[in-house]
């Protein structure tokens, strides 16, 4: 199945709509344990927020995930159905932790929900990046603007979180966002020449953090 072309404005309409914090997956709920990181001082200003992004991004969950999507838009693409259900299964048992899984779960499932306003979705059920992918490989979407839309919808939501739990003010999140822009079209333009050999994350205290989130008291976010 080759790549319709589309216009330039209709891609960049879809990836806005599909990747807005507007889109009903539940995003802002979750904090991807960075709650965790604020709460024990790890995390408690621009400068060490964006570093922990960056982390994510270049070499954790992040990366992955845009690995994750690449290799479902790929399959469908390639209308491999089977590779697609494969890849969906390996998503969610790389999940590190059960608050991860049901994060990128619920969200999927969201996702798939919502997307189908504009047709059908090409997976019935699969964790939020496979989701994503294969969406946009289904619509017709070149590969490397759905990884970089996808990217900083996953920046912006935890600058979002941080806003809310550090609290951050207005004027240090944009910096954080201004920061992290050639980060994610650096990781945008390695994951497009990713394979599923690329997979790995070396962001051991984001998953920690996550993990111990799940015990967490008063917490404001899902994971």
């Amino acid at each position: 199945m080759g790549l319709k072309i589309m216009p330039t404005e209709s891609r960049l309409l879809r990836l806005l709509t599909w990747l807005s914090p507007a889109f009903p997956v539940g995003s802002f709920g979750y904090s991807h344990g960075l709650e965790t990181a604020i709460r024990d001082g790890t995390v408690g200003d621009a400068h060490a927020l964006t570093g922990w992004i960056a982390g994510l991004l270049e070499h954790g969950s992040g990366w992955t995930d845009a690995v994750l999507v690449k290799a479902a838009w790929t399959a469908v693409t390639a209308e491999d159905h089977a590779a697609l259900d494969e890849i969906a299964e390996l998503a969610e048992a790389l999940a590190p932790s059960l608050e991860r899984r049901r994060e990128t779960m619920a969200q999927g499932e969201a996702f798939l929900t919502a997307v189908a306003a504009w047709s059908p979705p090409p997976i019935i059920r699969a964790p939020y990046p496979v989701a994503l992918g294969a969406a946009a490989g289904a619509a017709c979407l070149p590969l490397e603007p759905a990884l970089t839309a996808w990217l900083h919808a996953f920046a912006a939501n935890l600058v979002s979180v941080a806003v809310r739990a550090v609290p951050l003010g207005q004027s240090d999140a944009l910096h954080v966002i201004a920061a992290l822009e050639p980060v994610i079209l650096r990781t945008a333009s390695r994951a497009a020449d990713s394979s599923l050999d690329d997979l790995g994350s070396a962001s051991l205290m984001s998953d920690i953090a996550a993990m111990r989130h799940e015990t967490l008291d008063g917490r404001l976010f899902g994971s």
